[in-house]
């Protein structure tokens, strides 16, 4: 059984502010990747005990390569580096994976009670909708691992995030909060020892519920419009793809789910 452990930064554990974040060189950030490979570990180690015997963690905040290779729990292989081949040049990888847990994923732009709350860019104030229903972050990866059809079927984060999670994967999926958000970047924090008990015990959980999640999918082809934060960003965008349809708005029409981010 293979599992892919997608990542993001802002949901891990003892992750509440920016500069943990976006600048690589800053001591903050170093140690948010330390509190990322901690978070790794614990989600591998459930896993394993769950039955999976192939575990792959996927560095996918920002441009990647945030993982420390010498804290790479030694139970998992893992995909970083920078110029990311194309999922359609990975289909046979990923035709063989059963099911994604999202790990320190956060909500999407503009949720009240999400810590570090936003939508692909941080900067942008980007958001999205596809067929009328604004998503963020959760519902575009399952969307593209739908596309494969390979379900969803834990995450990790803030108790926005977990919500956020099921209702847009339903019921069936681990949601493993692992702090409270009460502004984008204040929140009440789990002790990370403490949130890597429960996601090692939520990823055990998982591996018994890959029968029951369902890959996400939406009706094709899937209409979609991106917002962005004012007139001045989306006056530098240059797009063919999209028409820009209001100082901020663009809407374009995606024929399948590895689309979705090409505006």
């Amino acid at each position: 059984m293979r599992i892919l452990i997608c990542t993001d930064m802002e949901g891990i554990s003892g992750v509440c502010i920016w500069d943990q974040t976006r600048d690589q060189t800053t001591a903050h950030y170093q140690e948010a990747r330390r509190l990322l490979m901690a978070d790794i570990a614990a989600a591998v180690d459930g896993c394993r005990a769950g039955g999976a015997d192939d575990v792959v963690a996927s560095d996918g905040h920002g441009g990647g390569f945030n993982f420390v290779p010498e804290l790479m729990h030694p139970g998992a292989r893992y995909l970083t580096g920078r110029q990311r081949t194309s999922m359609t040049q990975r289909e046979a990888f990923f035709r063989a994976v059963d099911g994604v847990i999202l790990l320190g994923y956060h909500a999407m732009a503009e949720t009240p009670d999400g810590i570090l709350r936003h939508t692909q860019s941080s900067l942008g104030g980007n958001r999205y909708w596809y067929n009328d229903r604004e998503c963020g972050e959760i519902a575009q990866s399952a969307l593209v691992y739908g596309h494969f059809g390979i379900p969803v079927v834990m995450l990790t984060g803030d108790t926005a995030a977990c919500r956020e999670a099921r209702e847009f994967l339903g019921e069936a999926i681990v949601t493993v909060p692992v702090k409270e958000g009460y502004s984008a970047q204040f929140g009440l924090l789990m002790a990370p020892k403490d949130a890597h008990d429960r996601i090692r015990e939520g990823a055990q959980q998982a591996m018994g519920r890959i029968r029951e999640c369902r890959p996400f999918t939406m009706e094709l082809p899937i209409r979609g419009r991106l917002r962005v934060g004012d007139k001045s960003i989306a006056d530098a965008r240059r797009t063919t793809r999209s028409r820009r349809v209001d100082d901020c708005t663009f809407e374009t029409v995606f024929e399948i789910p590895l689309e979705i981010y090409s505006f």
